[in-house]
C-alpha cells in the first residue's frame, strides 16, 4: 500500500470485501441489524449476545465482518481513508453499542470492536461517519420512543 493514495491493490481488496457483502447470509445479518436493532440499554446488547436471541447468529457473522474489513486499514493493508469512502456502513451497528462499549469489553472481549474504533476514531471519514450515524441513531431511537 502507498502511504500517500491508494494504488491497484487497494482497488483489487475493496472489490474483493464488496463480493463478500453480496453474500446471502451476510446480506441477511446486514439487514436484519441495521433494521431490527435498536439497543437502548446495555441489558439489549447483553441480550443480543446469548446463543438463543434471534439475531445472535447474524451479530457473530456482521461483527466479525465489519472487524476483519477494518482490520485491513488498521494494519496498513489498504488505504485507510480510501477504504474508508466505500465502507462505513459497519459504523452504524458500531455508533448502536458505543455507549456500552466500555462495559462491552469488560464483560465479553477487551478487544471488542477494536479495529472498528481505530478507524471511527483515526481516519477522517471515519470520524464524519461515525457523527453521522451517531446523529441517525439518536434520531431512530427517538422517532421509537414517540
Amino acid at each position: 500500500m502507498s502511504a500517500s493514495q491508494p494504488d491497484h491493490h487497494d482497488a483489487d481488496l475493496m472489490v474483493k470485501v464488496y463480493d463478500l457483502r453480496r453474500e446471502t447470509t451476510l446480506r441477511e445479518a446486514r439487514t436484519a441489524l441495521n433494521a431490527e436493532f435498536w439497543p437502548t440499554s446495555y441489558q439489549d446488547v447483553q441480550a443480543l449476545l446469548k446463543p438463543d436471541h434471534p439475531l445472535n447468529a447474524f451479530w457473530r457473522q456482521a461483527t466479525t465482518y465489519w472487524e476483519m474489513v477494518y482490520a485491513m486499514p488498521r494494519h496498513g493493508i489498504v488505504h485507510p481513508e480510501y477504504w474508508m469512502e466505500s465502507n462505513g456502513e459497519g459504523l452504524l451497528l458500531f455508533a448502536k453499542i458505543l455507549p456500552w462499549l466500555s462495559e462491552l469489553r469488560r464483560d465479553v472481549s477487551p478487544v471488542a470492536f477494536r479495529h472498528t474504533e481505530w478507524v471511527a476514531t483515526q481516519t477522517a471519514e471515519g470520524r464524519r461517519l461515525i457523527d453521522v450515524f451517531r446523529g441517525r441513531v439518536e434520531q431512530a431511537l427517538k422517532a421509537r420512543r414517540s
